[in-house]
């Protein structure tokens, strides 16, 4: 049995909050929102982001970073990727040495174009940090179908500690030595969601969509390599799996956000009418300063942005995307 905050109560903090109480932990929900823990506190139940699930009672609910902080064994940084900075800067003075911080969000920051992870070392550099991540949507996990992820820590022995924290019947934890990989596959991957989610709401159909999820994975895969991260993360739960996900459901807010783009409405009113963080929407514009840093072509990535930051119209992106020059598929076969 552990001692576990869960820092953040957005949809993925309380889902992620009933595996571990199901496991038998004993876990601290944190918010910074006062009127949101005092809604738990009343309902165990967060109404408007997971409503239907209710949390057990023994289940602890603060808004106190004391209590939210002190004896425990393991925090899991659920926040928005907005706020990971600013979230870890107010905890970092209640930390203590070695802990381990196990971020669940996904993004990259559009200044520094730090992953959160990185931002978690240099804000906190006392701890330990790890990442959770693949294709899991908080909907599904806090009902228990199945699902699996992945951990990835800069040793073994915090990976398998936290697969050991987070692993039941219906949760199925893999452990993986590539951070960085794991981090830029979930980031990325929500830029390309909002890329289908665009081609859903134009009406088009199947076809386009794998085209996208395809050639996306490609993008994702060229530019994770030239960063440093890993083969096997692209083709994985963090890389394929995740962007398979968050392409093709509902629960997607990076999905829906794009079905409404491209159904004509503008970046902020998509946003507003989801109310929930779209990740990809904070991740396009570090993730195209990211492609230009490191010279790796990135055509459905650029079109994002361009619908997104530059008001150019998503019908004409779609079509500037099929009249690209001709290439071959895989540049690394040769003919006969």
């Amino acid at each position: 049995m552990a001692d576990i905050t869960i820092i953040g109560a957005g949809s993925w903090g309380i889902a992620l909050a009933t595996v571990l109480s199901k496991n038998g932990h004993n876990v601290t929900i944190w918010s910074i929102v006062k009127s949101e823990i005092e809604m738990l506190k009343e309902c165990h139940e967060h109404k408007d982001k997971l409503p239907g699930v209710i949390l057990d009672d023994s289940i602890v609910f603060t808004d106190d970073i004391l209590t939210a902080s002190k004896d425990k064994d393991l925090f899991v940084m659920a926040v928005p990727s907005p706020y990971t900075r600013s979230t870890s800067h107010l905890f970092a003075p209640y930390i203590e040495k070695d802990k381990i911080i196990v971020n669940v969000a996904k993004g990259i920051e559009e200044d520094t174009l730090d992953t959160l992870t990185e931002i978690i070392k240099e804000e906190i550099p006392q701890a330990k940090t790890a990442v959770l991540s693949g294709p899991s949507h908080a909907e599904e996990v806090s009902r228990g179908i199945p699902t699996t992820c992945v951990v990835g820590a800069d040793n073994k022995e915090s990976a398998e500690y936290i697969q050991n924290l987070f692993m039941n019947e219906y949760f199925r934890v893999y452990t993986s030595p590539d951070v960085l990989g794991i981090e830029l596959g979930g980031a990325l991957k929500n830029v390309v969601a909002l890329a289908a989610g665009i081609a859903d709401g134009l009406g088009y159909g199947d076809n386009t969509k794998a085209a996208l999820i395809t050639r996306g994975i490609h993008e994702i895969t060229r530019l994770g390599l030239a960063m440093g991260g890993k083969i096997e993360s692209f083709t994985g739960l963090t890389g394929i799996g995740d962007l398979i996900v968050t392409c093709a459901s509902m629960h997607s807010r990076n999905r829906r956000a794009g079905i409404l783009i491209g159904q004509g409405k503008t970046m902020q009113e998509a946003m507003d009418e989801v109310k929930m963080v779209v990740e990809g929407v904070y991740s396009a514009k570090a993730a195209m300063k990211l492609a230009k840093k490191y010279n790796v072509e990135v055509p459905i990535i650029e079109q994002v942005n361009l619908i997104l930051f530059e008001d150019k119209k998503a019908s004409e992106a779609l079509k500037d995307l099929m009249g690209r020059d001709k290439k071959a598929e895989a540049t690394t076969l040769e003919w006969n």
